[in-house]
């Protein structure tokens, strides 16, 4: 990507990935009415999607059904496209998921995203209860409920598919479709999205791909083949940000997200919900449990408006990409909104 890019910010495509983060002492129904807030907020800023995640089980992240949120979320919003970052498509069967976002995007035409990944987005025996009474799918046939969902929503189901003369309703609409995204932090799902010829959106947010990310890009670009679907590859890249008027409250407000990993990894204790910085940032943390966050930490972007968009204009370089995610996850609501404002215009998209 040449320097050129840098210089022209509004070349790059600003999303949203939406965990629906749960502070201590809130409620779910609170941090799910924030999440339509924010993309309220979102919408008016410019910022070109709007991704809500699924989880099961946590005291973390109160989004358990993305479908439900979705439609909540584009009911009140005008422009911005929203969708799921993502389904976790094990737990479903293919004709059910492109029914529901059918249904949404009848509703809504040419805004609705599928996000879609395998992993179980829960622990074990919350997995093996939302399959309950039936056996748990098998990750081996996730490329099939793949193609099996394109075949339902986009109405070319291969002829001699058992299944193939279903047709879900409301069904495929000639003027728009739900844009079907495949979602990964790994090669396994780079090289699935270049085998079907889907956009591939790379989860660097996580922090537990080092610096492979990069290299993952690159083997989905190279091994991707054009589809009914996508002549070239479309990859998304989505980053954990903080940003605060200066570096030193940025990375004071992150300090809530950081125990937040620790605890989750290390087994620290803390409890449910995401921490006040306040506490966060005093917590007594051993030196060997510091440099395993800072470790998971690295490729957090976390600053001032400069800071923040040197760093972002950085990994879009890396990954060889305009289209960024952005997820951030803090205690207050107030703080979060103000990061996506600060970003907006530190990329100049509002």
């Amino acid at each position: 990507m040449s320097d050129a890019m840098g210089a022209n910010d509004k070349k790059i495509t600003l999303s949203v990935v939406d965990q629906s983060p749960l502070r201590r002492g809130g409620t779910a129904a609170e941090a799910l009415r924030e999440s339509v807030d924010l993309a309220r907020l979102a919408d008016g800023l410019g910022y070109a999607r709007y991704w809500v995640a699924e989880h099961h089980n946590t005291p973390t992240f109160a989004g358990t059904s993305p479908e439900i949120l979705i439609g909540q979320i584009a009911a009140r919003t005008t422009r911005i496209r929203v969708g799921s970052g993502g389904v976790m498509l094990t737990h479903y069967s293919a004709l059910k998921v492109a029914e529901e976002f059918s249904v949404l995007n009848s509703f809504y035409p040419g805004r609705i995203d599928l996000g879609i990944g395998r992993a179980p987005g829960s622990d074990r025996l919350t997995s093996a209860a939302l399959s309950d009474p039936r056996p748990e799918m098998d990750v081996e046939g996730f490329p099939t409920q793949i193609v099996d969902l394109l075949g339902y929503l986009y109405g070319f189901t291969e002829p001699g598919h058992p299944f193939g003369s279903i047709r879900p309703l409301p069904g495929p609409m000639p003027e728009a479709h739900p844009e079907v995204w495949l979602l990964g932090s790994s090669d396994y799902s780079a090289r699935l999205a270049a085998a079907l010829g889907l956009p591939f959106a790379f989860a660097e947010f996580f922090g537990t791909s080092g610096d492979v990310g990069p290299k993952v890009a690159e083997i989905y670009r190279r091994l991707f083949k054009p589809s009914r679907l996508l002549s070239e590859p479309k990859l998304n890249v989505t980053l954990q940000v903080i940003c605060a008027p200066t570096t030193e409250e940025a990375l004071f407000v992150a300090s809530s997200l950081r125990l937040m990993r620790a605890d989750r990894y290390l087994g620290l204790g803390i409890g449910p919900g995401i921490q006040p910085p306040e506490e966060a940032a005093e917590y007594p943390l051993t030196a060997e449990q510091r440099r395993h966050l800072a470790g998971m930490s690295q490729r957090a972007i976390d600053g001032d408006p400069a800071t923040v968009r040197k760093g972002i204009l950085k990994a879009a370089e890396e990954f060889g990409t305009t289209d960024i995610g952005i997820v951030t996850n803090c205690y207050r609501y107030e703080d979060r909104a103000r990061s996506y404002e600060l970003v907006a215009k530190a990329l100049g998209i509002s």
